[in-house]
């Protein structure tokens, strides 16, 4: 899910809403009466739209030839060489359709290198779009080289300071029997104003990861709203520097029954104010997402800090993916 279309509803649609959701006022002028039933217009209307057009995003991101559904496998990398491909006597094997010997990883420190097999690269393999080369791979989140051949994609990525081969295969099971994400109604109930409170100083918090890790992530304030008569704090964090927008890692009572297990996502725009001055902020429990872990057992996905595991049901934004592994 890229963050620009996770924070894609505009300040001023949203901040109409909020309007009208804490003062009241104005509220008539945004329904009219038809045949016995309640008709959303005016801003109402506007943020339904964005609503559905960007989940519709969304499930065309979770369907696409390198979407989440696509992930087969996530092979930790022992120091020294290690060989891959789909034949059995590969360190690194991989269960799709690929060449027997694709070629070989070596790890020396924080260096990893691609090195040819003894036949030698298979035809049509690429790295970063270009005929594949003997040579150091970037292996980072940001900037990772990229194995391709066919529908195959491999990178290497850092995890708790080892690295790890990640593996997509577009033609994934999957991936071909994916028929959608199920979601709650929209319901402004859940659209709220919340006051934001900077941290001083800026702290980091420890994020804990589904695969036992450790993540040090910028916490830059705490988001405080009421639902349901209940006043809730949230602590969002920052992913780097260069983040526009506000990363909320949450879970509520709905996990034990209409949501993923083990929490979904927000991501917000920045307070009104800015991070660093007391502001608001608007959260738009209607955005909630799944973690790539709700689609495969191969993600690395954060999981929510204690404080932000909330004792109220956000009846909102994505639900249990229906083919949960």
């Amino acid at each position: 899910m890229s963050k620009s279309c996770a924070a894609a509803l505009s300040k001023s649609c949203a901040a109409a809403l909020i309007v009208l959701l804490v003062t009241g006022a104005g509220i008539s002028s945004c329904f009219a009466q038809a045949a016995g039933s309640v008709t959303p217009t005016g801003p109402e209307t506007a943020w339904r739209q964005k609503i559905e057009a960007w989940r519709a995003e969304r499930e065309k991101e979770i369907a696409a030839p390198d979407g989440w559904l696509t992930l087969i496998a996530l092979e930790w990398l022992k120091p020294g060489v290690n060989s891959f491909g789909s034949g059995p006597d590969n360190q690194v094997r991989i269960n799709a359709k690929a060449p027997a010997h694709v070629g070989l990883l070596t790890v020396s420190g924080k260096t990893v290198q691609l090195l040819s097999p003894a036949s030698g690269f298979p035809p049509d393999l690429l790295l970063d779009g270009r005929p594949a080369r003997e040579g150091l791979l970037s292996a980072d989140d940001d900037h990772p080289s990229t194995l391709t051949w066919h529908g195959l994609s491999l990178i290497v990525l850092p995890r708790g300071g080892r690295y790890a081969l990640r593996v997509k295969d577009a033609d994934a099971p999957a991936r071909a029997q994916f028929h959608g994400l199920q979601w709650y109604a929209p319901d402004l109930h859940f659209a709220v104003e919340a006051r934001w409170t900077p941290n001083n100083p800026p702290h980091t918090l420890r994020i804990p990861t589904a695969i036992g890790t450790i993540l040090d992530l910028a916490a830059p304030g705490v988001a405080e709203f009421t639902i349901n008569g209940k006043i809730l704090r949230l602590e969002p964090v920052l992913e780097s520097p260069q983040d526009k927008t506000l990363f909320f890692i949450l879970r509520d009572t709905t996990s034990q029954s209409t949501t993923y297990q083990a929490g979904r996502f927000l991501r917000t725009e920045f307070p009104d104010r800015g991070l660093a001055e007391p502001g608001t902020v608007i959260l738009d429990f209607n955005q909630l997402y799944n973690p790539p872990c709700a689609y495969t057992p191969y993600a690395t996905c954060p999981l929510p800090p204690d404080q932000n595991r909330l004792p109220v049901a956000l009846e909102a934004g994505e639900q249990r993916y229906a083919d949960s592994h």
